[in-house]
């Protein structure tokens, strides 16, 4: 026998606001380790990698 179960419960379940709120706060430290990588990133530059003039002239 075949069980018929409406369309609302036979669903896994649904995003709503806590799926929102995780994405968003997912975004959101993304861009913050971004902006940490890019911080130390401009720290970490020795001499030889910054552009300027050559030495000999």
């Amino acid at each position: 026998m075949v069980k018929i179960i409406p369309e609302n419960k036979a669903r896994q379940g649904r995003w709503g606001w806590h799926g929102l709120r995780i994405l968003i706060a997912a975004l959101l430290l993304a861009f913050v380790a971004w902006g940490i990588a890019e911080i130390y990133g401009e720290l970490a530059k020795t001499p030889a990698t910054e552009q300027g003039s050559s030495p000999g002239g």
